[in-house]
């Protein structure tokens, strides 16, 4: 269905609104006047009423079908989103076609909750549906509401895309961090209302990266569906994994946050790593706006230090690594991202590593 057939819709749907109410103030006005006539001019009027009455059915009849015609359309945007459309009437298609593939750069995010697999366990299958309702309805609004909208679900996990129509790469990438931090304040509220029904908080994970994705539609003749590949996708998915590894709410890449240029939202270094399936590696960052001030504060406090060490470590000067990573240590003992830099460093440190070593820790 295009974007032509949509506006059809909704034109068609309006102008049998509009009919129905005049056919509905004729009707009234010709029983007036009917009821006013001689008793003998009324059984001519009254066939003319039921000629009315009939057209009256007629349209009633079309009003159905307008508003089934509608009932559909908005039923399909439930599957497809309807900015899959829109993308591409952007891109000078008006048709949801096979085979349909148009790129563009987009911010990518990943989201699920950590330790789904034994939670599901301790439940029956229609508490266990009624819980993922339950907070994918509370984690849909964070992301519609700063431009996204949700091309996925797999299992407990969501994958929403940023692709602002009218805005630049800064715009799609402000919007996916301001929807990761929302999605943690709408997670705590959701986890208030839990604790009053007796059950334990969730914690969840996020994952954010920008680049380049294809967009397209693919399947058979009776069986399609709209998807979006490309290194990048592999990349926010990575990232959302990494979050439990490295203790964090939310991982971006760092082409996320360059492109953002957002001073209102802090983060700190995680790592420079090579996630799966890639063999270029990346620094990782910790977005840490949405947490408590005091918890903000130590992170902050301990972030330059980490640099340093990281930076230590990629040219293979281990000892200077660890100095930093001790100092950091003494003013934070309970971060365990220092622990983390501690160890990798420890390891490296024994390893005959190869001269073309890039100091990248694989995942």
């Amino acid at each position: 269905m295009g974007v032509t057939d949509w506006l059809i819709i909704g034109l068609c749907t309006y102008s049998v609104i509009i009919t129905a109410l005049l056919l509905r103030r004729q009707q009234m006005a010709r029983q007036q006047d009917t009821d006013n006539l001689p008793s003998d001019q009324r059984s001519d009027a009254s066939m003319l009423q039921l000629s009315a009455e009939s057209s009256q059915d007629a349209q009633t009849r079309f009003q159905e079908k307008a508003d089934e015609a509608l009932r559909l359309t908005q039923t399909f945007q439930k599957f497809v989103p309807r900015q899959f459309v829109d993308h591409f009437a952007k891109h000078g298609s008006s048709n949801l076609e096979l085979g349909r593939a148009d790129e563009d750069d987009v911010a990518i995010l990943f989201c699920d909750i950590r330790g789904f697999t034994g939670l599901s366990e301790r439940m029956k299958p229609q508490e266990l549906m009624k819980f993922l309702n339950s907070y994918f309805l509370r984690m849909n609004d964070p992301i519609h509401q700063n431009g996204g909208f949700i091309d996925k679900f797999i299992g407990d996990a969501i994958m929403a895309l940023f692709d602002h129509p009218d805005g630049s790469g800064k715009d799609k990438a402000h919007d996916a961090l301001n929807a990761a931090i929302d999605l943690h304040h709408a997670l705590r509220m959701y986890n208030q209302h839990r604790a009053n029904s007796g059950y334990d908080p969730i914690e969840i994970g996020i994952g954010i990266h920008f680049g380049a994705v294809i967009i397209g539609t693919v399947g058979s003749d009776d069986r399609m569906d709209t998807t979006v590949i490309g290194d990048s996708v592999n990349i926010a998915n990575r990232l959302e994994a990494l979050a439990p590894y490295y203790n964090a709410d939310i991982v971006v890449s760092e082409q996320l946050l360059a492109t953002a240029k957002c001073d209102s939202v802090q983060a700190r270094l995680l790592d420079w790593v090579k996630v799966k399936g890639r063999s270029t590696p990346l620094k990782i960052y910790e977005v840490i706006t949405h947490l408590p001030e005091d918890l903000k504060a130590r992170k902050l406090s301990v972030a330059k230090l980490i640099e340093q060490a990281v930076d230590a470590r990629i040219e293979k000067r281990f000892d200077d690594a660890l100095a930093s990573l001790q100092q950091a240590l003494a003013t934070s003992s309970a971060d365990p991202l220092i622990l983390h830099h501690i160890e990798v460093c420890h390891r490296y440190k024994t390893l005959e590593l190869p001269g073309d070593w890039d100091g990248a820790l694989t995942t």
